[in-house]
């Protein structure tokens, strides 16, 4: 059998000041759990994270807890921090090559 942490995403519900992005993990016996991530509205507000990044950012938080402890994890809710956005955003900007901000104009004269 797989130790591979296998999480379904069901879907997500504006709540307040918060998106509530909700997960299921089926245990080895069959039975399932559900596990809560929210996101500041805030943030999407601000350009601080996209709307289709959020489940990808909240299951990545998920196997990272799931990393420390293998089996059912003791709290069901999680709530992602300004630190979890800025380091995703920064692994998921593509970097500029150098010179490939050259004006087109500019290599045309």
């Amino acid at each position: 059998m797989s130790d591979a942490i296998v999480l379904q995403y069901v879907g997500f519900e504006t709540k307040g000041a918060v998106r509530e992005y909700t997960f299921t993990r089926r245990g080895s016996g069959g039975e399932s759990f559900e596990y809560f991530v929210t996101i500041a509205n805030a943030a999407f507000v601000a350009h601080r994270v996209r709307y289709q990044d959020a489940p990808d950012i909240c299951s990545l938080r998920l196997h990272r807890e799931f990393a420390t402890r293998s089996d059912h994890l003791p709290l069901a809710r999680f709530s992602i921090t300004e630190a979890e956005l800025a380091d995703y955003m920064e692994a998921h900007t593509p970097k500029t090559k150098p010179g490939a901000s050259v004006n087109r104009r500019d290599k045309e004269s």
